[in-house]
């Protein structure tokens, strides 16, 4: 059986991404709009994993974990706070309320699937290994050396992305300073 995954996240777009993402992987996703449908949502169908951000409709990330932590049946679900929030007293705050990790946006989808991974193997090892055995690339079934292979390829072109966004925001900035203008006492750049 895939481990099941609630996704918490208002963005729909972003939670759509997550979703895809995490179902190629081979989990049965879930996603909640605001943090009164996640809580619904978890009583309903206990989830093996939550995937929470903080700045919710109705009802905040913390409040659900919170809330989520003082129910019996839900006390040991595994929770990864993903949010915008990185200041380190946010991120202190998140994991003494109850998250298992903590991940800031933005974030590599890569990064995200091996804290997934990192957080079942640790708390739920029977889980990660039906992870493990349902993931596939190319149709053939990968071991955790090939993940772990993939994983590390996906974060270099992550962070070669990143590099490339960089140095075309810098050649923006440098154009950006070498406006022309042209007045009574002929063109003046700077």
């Amino acid at each position: 059986m895939n481990p099941r995954i609630l996704v918490v996240e208002d963005d729909d777009a972003l939670g759509t991404l997550i979703r895809y993402n995490l179902e190629r992987e081979g989990y049965a996703v879930a996603v909640a709009t605001d943090g009164e449908e996640a809580l619904i949502q978890a009583e309903e169908q206990l989830p093996d994993l939550v995937i929470l951000d903080w700045m919710l409709p109705r009802v905040s990330g913390i409040e659900v974990c919170r809330r989520l932590r003082q129910k019996p049946l839900s006390r040991n679900v595994p929770i990864i706070m993903l949010t915008a929030r990185g200041e380190e007293s946010d991120r202190i705050r998140g994991l003494d309320t109850g998250a298992d990790d903590y991940v800031v946006k933005p974030f590599a989808v890569s990064e995200l699937s091996a804290r997934i991974r990192a957080v079942l193997r640790r708390l739920r090892p029977g889980l990660a290994e039906d992870v493990a055995v349902g993931c596939v690339a190319g149709g053939a079934a990968l071991t955790g050396a090939d993940m772990s292979a993939a994983t590390s390829r996906a974060m270099a072109a992550d962070r070669q992305r990143a590099a490339d966004r960089r140095r075309a925001a810098d050649r923006r900035r440098a154009a950006d300073r070498r406006m022309v203008m042209e007045g009574p006492c002929g063109v003046v750049a700077w």
